[in-house]
């Protein structure tokens, strides 16, 4: 699995998932249940995961949707 974005914002955490579940690509999202241990501050940003095989798609399908700037670096 590989890191596509990492976020505080619920909201784009949300539309990135009905993107990637739009276009049938599976992903995780780790570190969500942290924020029982730091006192739901929004402090430990989320992971939005891929695996390897769907990453460009799935970098293409946010790049459409103008999120481009929230991918992590690819490397």
């Amino acid at each position: 699995m590989r890191e596509l974005v990492r976020t505080n914002d619920a909201v784009l955490l949300s539309a990135i998932g009905a993107l990637l579940d739009g276009a049938a690509i599976e992903y995780l999202v780790m570190d969500q249940n942290m924020s029982i241990l730091e006192g739901s501050l929004g402090v430990i940003p989320r992971r939005v995961l891929v695996h390897e095989d769907d990453l460009r798609c799935a970098r293409q399908v946010l790049t459409d949707a103008g999120l481009a700037h929230e991918l992590r670096a690819d490397g």
